[in-house]
């Protein structure tokens, strides 16, 4: 049976003099990690003309990262667990500032990729060292861990509005390198606060780390999201094409296996059996897929077709922001008391409805006409449904099992984003290339706007699958929605 210790836990019982510092350096780091994610979209055009990165590789500039951080999330929990919260805490953030100086000042598109992968490594071991850091610091008063989780979820849910306004800003008046080194002092700064303010602990027991889980799961994602690239270049017909997907298979189901046999695995399979979960799951991995993408697409329409400065394109991103933070505030109070059925199926309605609009877009269109109202609805829904995807993956769920499937909502929502964010892609690379092949090079704006219609329209299909396996799957009332949230409080306090 696996025991907690603690330095504070053992020198007293009251509240921690030092929480709200600690609250300080903790939201100090998730706010890296969210923005980290998105900071570069903005930057990518200026990225990508400036290493020569081609259409087919630019995406690797996102998954590299979404795929280590997806990847490794539920290694890097447990890693912080046994090997003590704070050590792990300061490791990754001193890893994060290294891996983010190493992407500031990349020679060429490969530096750049392995820098990325890095920084999503070090964040995978950072978050949930520090959840875990912030949910032991405030185990004492209920009103005191409410304020903080409120506080954490507002720096988690605005992080990536931050990253692409941040994005627009350094990009114009800097350069896109500063989207990553402006990390290294952010980073060494809140790693000093974290050795002086936090307090260490670590979770007693075996320590035993399914690492060949890891390995074939992260290696299986990679394969998978490179045989989506070189479909774009080679043909989905291609030799080199057909192995990479079939090693992906191979890889992926050899995790499954493997997952049934060890004793300490990383992704227990009761977790995602029940039916309600498994619906949340999966349901999370088609909103990720179709969602992570749509910034990077609509990202390159607004500064290549239309023309807008860095800054301006990461102002347009503002409406998005402001739509998904009131809708999930709504939300929140919404889901414990008709359930989360119908605001998650509802919201990813809403969001495919609004990003389907989305393909309307041309060479000319008016971002208030063709873009803005389009990205509130998209906010409005995604805000509906993103609530009802956290309580819906605690229902029913053992002590035991709430700290993975809490993880699990953020690793399929990443692992989500990198396998939609290299499919589509390359759907839009391959609808640009037949569309300038049948109309002539002197439709080349109008074929990459074509493209990225295309990307829209798949991605709205994401969305509302992810509606129908909501709606067939998730069947959950109010009251297992208490429960779950019971069983997460008594999982981590």
């Amino acid at each position: 049976m696996a025991t907690e210790s603690s330095s504070h836990a053992m020198s007293g019982t009251g509240p921690d003099p030092r929480r709200w510092g600690i609250l300080g350096v903790v939201i100090v780091a998730q706010l890296m990690i969210v923005l980290d994610a998105s900071i570069v979209t903005i930057a990518l055009p200026s990225a990508q003309h400036s290493l020569h990165i081609s259409t087919a590789n630019r995406q690797w500039v996102i998954t590299a990262y979404t795929l280590a951080f997806g990847g490794l999330l539920l290694l890097g929990g447990r890693i912080a667990d046994f090997s003590g919260r704070k050590r792990m805490f300061v490791v990754g953030l001193l890893g994060f500032a290294g891996a983010s100086a190493l992407g500031g000042l990349a020679v060429d598109q490969s530096m750049l990729f392995a820098a990325r992968a890095l920084q999503g490594a070090f964040a995978a071991l950072m978050a949930p060292a520090a959840l875990s850091i912030l949910t032991i610091t405030f185990q004492h008063d209920a009103k005191e861990r409410a304020q903080a989780f409120g506080a954490y979820g507002a720096v988690s849910g605005a992080g990536g509005a931050i990253g692409v306004l941040l994005g627009g800003v350094l990009t114009g008046y800097a350069s896109w390198r500063w989207c990553l080194l402006v990390n290294v002092p952010i980073a060494i700064l809140a790693s000093i606060g974290a050795v002086v303010v936090v307090h260490e602990s670590r979770t007693g027991g075996s320590t035993r780390y399914d690492v060949p889980g890891a390995v074939l799961s992260t290696l299986g994602l990679v394969s998978l999201v490179y045989g989506f690239t070189k479909a774009d270049s080679d043909g989905w017909g291609a030799t080199v094409t057909v192995v990479l997907l079939v090693v992906a298979a191979v890889l992926l189901a050899g995790f499954v296996f493997l997952e049934t046999r060890t004793s300490h695995p990383l992704l227990p399979l009761r977790v995602v059996r029940d039916r309600n979960r498994g619906g949340a799951f999966l349901a999370s991995l088609l909103t990720g897929a179709g969602l992570f993408a749509m910034f990077v697409f609509l990202s390159y329409y607004l500064q290549s077709v239309l023309h807008y400065s860095p800054l301006k394109a990461g102002l347009a991103f503002l409406p998005f922001a402001f739509g998904i933070i009131l809708a999930a505030g709504a939300s929140t109070g919404l889901v414990p008391r008709i359930g989360p059925r119908i605001p998650m199926t509802v919201g990813l309605l809403v969001a495919a409805g609004g990003l389907a609009w989305l393909t309307q877009i041309g060479v000319h269109s008016d971002f208030w006409v063709h873009v803005a109202p389009q990205e509130i609805l998209m906010s409005m829904g995604l805000g509906l449904a993103f609530p009802a995807f956290s309580s819906t993956a605690l229902i029913r769920i053992s002590d035991r099992d709430a700290g993975v499937a809490s993880a699990l909502v953020n690793t399929t929502q990443q692992i989500g984003g990198s396998l939609g964010t290299a499919l589509l892609n390359t759907l839009a690379a391959t609808a640009t290339a037949s569309y300038l092949l049948s109309r002539g090079v002197a439709a080349t704006q109008a074929g990459v706007v074509h493209g990225f219609a295309v990307a829209f329209a798949v991605g709205a299909g994401l969305l509302a699958l992810g509606a129908v396996v909501s709606a067939v799957l998730i069947s959950a009332g109010p009251s297992e929605v208490s429960t779950g949230e019971n069983a997460a409080v008594a999982a981590v306090a």
